[in-house]
């Protein structure tokens, strides 16, 4: 099993003992952390609240509340899910403003990763986590901001009472039977679904997404509605489900899930915000992310940053989130993106 993914021209971080330097040093957050780690716990206490933007699967956001108010019982977290067209916006405006609401931000988007080295939008992250070798924080951290959080791989997705004999094969998914009850992402305003889509052009057999569009296939904003359209029996196949079908397939939900022998996935990254209302509660979150606990939460039925996790990964895979590497920003900038979404639409919703 391979990932056929082009690494982001954005090397890991630095060592460790610069990214822990920071403690106790300004944040850009508009108010300096406290000193030593254990006074930025306790400052935390004192805040009182963390919020964290995620694209993240709205059932592992609200794990990841209830395992993180379990450990910090002081502290409430609140979690905003949306897609990255809704939430990156949402990011930029409290920066410019300097009126913050979110403290962490996690996504998947490549390209804006990218562009916002070149930005104040993240404060320096300090939390002692990360030097965990488990973590190997010189792959998986970002300009001593970015963290990979977790990731999540793309497969084949059915409703077992409509397709009983399941799928093997990305063929599979869009035989002519299916028409009309096989469900696909709108990459609008998402880069990260105009890497998938370009990817298993490639990846899934010639022709795949002409052949794709002659299943008329039924649009939904995200994987999330996939998943949900899956169990309803709304549609019968997704050629591109996340693996949070699992999850529903535990749940009781007459679905099931696979990897292809090709299959696509996507990092998502966190960062603290330098607009963050909260800044030691947010470093604190980025800290409890990267435990075993909060990968139990955030990563249960995706792919975890630390291995032996309990209910993560994918049955019958040892595939890691260090696996699975971000697109390639330089093809990833909002024309590209828009030029392809012209595309998308004429061939499946002209």
């Amino acid at each position: 099993m391979s990932f056929s993914r082009i690494k982001a021209t954005v090397a890991g971080g630095a060592a460790l003992a610069l990214i822990l330097a920071g403690c106790g040093s300004d944040s850009g957050s508009g108010s300096e952390l406290a000193g030593s780690w254990d006074e930025i716990v306790t400052a935390a206490q004192e805040e009182g609240s963390v919020t964290i933007y995620s694209t993240h699967s709205p059932d592992n956001l609200e794990a990841l509340k209830q395992a993180f108010e379990a450990e910090y019982p002081g502290i409430t977290l609140t979690y905003v899910r949306g897609t990255d067209a809704d939430i990156l916006p949402k990011i930029e405006v409290e920066n410019s403003t300097g009126s913050g609401v979110a403290d962490v931000h996690m996504t998947t988007d490549a390209g804006w990763i990218n562009r916002s080295f070149d930005t104040d939008y993240s404060a320096e992250v300090v939390a002692p986590s990360l030097e965990n070798p488990d973590y190997d924080p010189e792959e998986s951290v970002l300009e001593d901001k970015f963290f990979l959080t977790s990731a999540t791989v793309f497969g084949l997705g059915w409703n077992t009472t409509q397709v009983p004999e399941g799928l093997e094969t990305p063929d599979d998914a869009i035989d002519p039977r299916f028409d009309g009850k096989v469900g696909i992402q709108n990459p609008n305003g998402i880069p990260t679904y105009v890497d998938m889509y370009r990817s298993i052009d490639v990846d899934y057999g010639e022709n795949f997404l002409e052949r794709l569009a002659e299943t008329n296939p039924r649009v939904y904003a995200s994987a999330v509605a996939i998943t949900q359209a899956l169990a309803s029996g709304e549609v019968w196949t997704a050629p591109m489900a996340a693996s949070n079908v699992l999850t529903e397939k535990e749940k009781g939900a007459p679905v099931d899930f696979a990897l292809p022998e090709d299959p696509w996935g996507v990092p998502w990254y966190s960062h603290v915000l330098a607009s963050a209302p909260n800044p030691n509660a947010a470093q604190l979150l980025a800290d409890f992310l990267i435990t075993p606990e909060g990968q139990e939460a955030i990563s249960a039925d995706y792919l975890s940053v630390l291995p032996d996790v309990p209910g993560t990964g994918v049955p019958g895979s040892t595939v890691t989130a260090q696996d699975v590497e971000l697109g390639d920003p330089d093809t990833l900038d909002p024309e590209t993106v828009e030029a392809y979404q012209a595309q998308w639409e004429q061939r499946f919703l002209g």
